[in-house]
């Protein structure tokens, strides 16, 4: 979901690629009908791993670990969002994390668009 919110409006010069500790197999179906529900389509997304989404070009991370620990890249800045995974909760509470998500992008868009991507985003809720 982060991948497609970020990329559905990035800021000049920005992309991003999200990885992770442990992909599933494929993108969960209740992502993909909640991403719909906002009008982004990632049907065609895939999970990744970590080492596959990693690159020089990596200017910045941002961990969205709440259990586990978040990874760490010598050299790359570096922002933690402890939500919970998701897949793990029901409907009502996916859509909250996703809108949680899609606000807490929306903020660091703009921090980037301003040149301030070491700014943490403003908390909300």
């Amino acid at each position: 979901m982060a991948e497609g919110l970020f990329n559905a409006a990035p800021p000049p010069g920005w992309r991003a690629r999200s990885a992770g500790t442990e992909p599933g197999p494929r993108v969960s179906d209740a992502a993909i009908a909640l991403m719909r529900e906002i009008g982004i389509d990632i049907s065609g997304g895939r999970p990744k791993g970590l080492a596959e989404a990693m690159g020089p070009d990596v200017r910045l991370i941002v961990g969205l670990c709440a259990e586990e620990a978040c990874p760490v890249v010598p050299g790359v800045r570096a922002l933690h969002w402890p939500l919970p995974d998701p897949r793990e909760r029901d409907l009502i509470q996916f859509r909250e994390i996703r809108d949680d998500l899609r606000t807490r992008i929306a903020q660091l868009t703009s921090d980037l668009t301003r040149g301030a991507e070491g700014t943490p985003p403003k908390r909300h809720g």
